[in-house]
């Protein structure tokens, strides 16, 4: 499959601290990509730099399009979905009003309200607590949020940091279930930062390991898995 998402040369950091050296690495087109990496080695610097939220240098490209060079608003409306570390949530405001910010670069009013329907589909707790506070929900209730916030923009490509931190493992398997359903179902890439890497190899295509800023290791998830020194370091056995 061709590449969605690509970049070449990248380097980022923050100040004088440079944080990632020269990676290269791909999403394809309708596939789902785990970059893996222990605390400190660069994996959320990696999506801020894809967004636009921090200077990069290097070579970010959308499909044929170069989006290195755009603000964090124009990478948004070319179709990117960011889940960030946190959550991001807008805890004063209701769950509708947090959706309604998700959306805020469409202006298709009607198309809007038709994937709030989807959403509700793969979230329907959200329906019940539409007009709640956001910051009363419960943690795994938060992170479906976060998602579905996400999906308004209605996304090619759907960056996700850290999506079980935090919560019981009961409902992380709820939610990488629905992530795997929104790539098949909503033909979604994804890529997705994730300390638990034998739950981001479960739903991966694809696997980079990122150590102190640089990637050490590219595969397929299954062989990524099934390497030895990732085995021991990584998933514990």
């Amino acid at each position: 499959m061709p590449a969605l998402l690509e970049a070449r040369g990248l380097y980022a950091g923050y100040g004088q601290t440079k944080v990632l050296h020269g990676i290269d690495f791909a999403v394809e087109q309708g596939g789902v990509t785990a970059l893996l990496g222990a605390n400190g080695a660069g994996k959320t610097t990696t999506l801020r730099a894809v967004c636009g939220l921090i200077r990069a240098q290097g070579e970010i490209r959308l499909g044929p399009d170069r989006i290195d060079r755009l603000a964090a608003e124009e990478i948004v409306r070319r179709g990117v979905g960011h889940v960030p570390d946190g959550r991001g949530t807008f805890l004063e405001l209701t769950v509708e009003e947090n959706l309604r910010l998700g959306a805020y670069t469409r202006k298709d009013r009607t198309a809007v309200a038709t994937d709030l329907e989807r959403i509700f589909s793969y979230f329907p707790v959200l329906r019940q607590r539409l007009h709640q506070q956001a910051g009363t929900l419960s943690g795994g209730e938060q992170q479906m949020l976060a998602i579905a916030r996400a999906l308004l923009v209605k996304p090619r490509l759907l960056l996700l940091d850290e999506p079980s931190f935090g919560l019981a493992p009961l409902i992380v398997q709820g939610i990488f279930a629905i992530l795997r359903r929104i790539n098949i179902e909503e033909a979604v890439s994804i890529l997705v930062v994730e300390q638990n890497a034998s739950l981001a190899l479960d739903i991966a295509d694809h696997a980079y390991l990122l150590e102190t800023g640089h990637i050490v290791m590219a595969g397929k998830a299954a062989d990524i898995r099934r390497d030895e020194s990732v085995r021991r370091s990584y998933l514990g056995y």
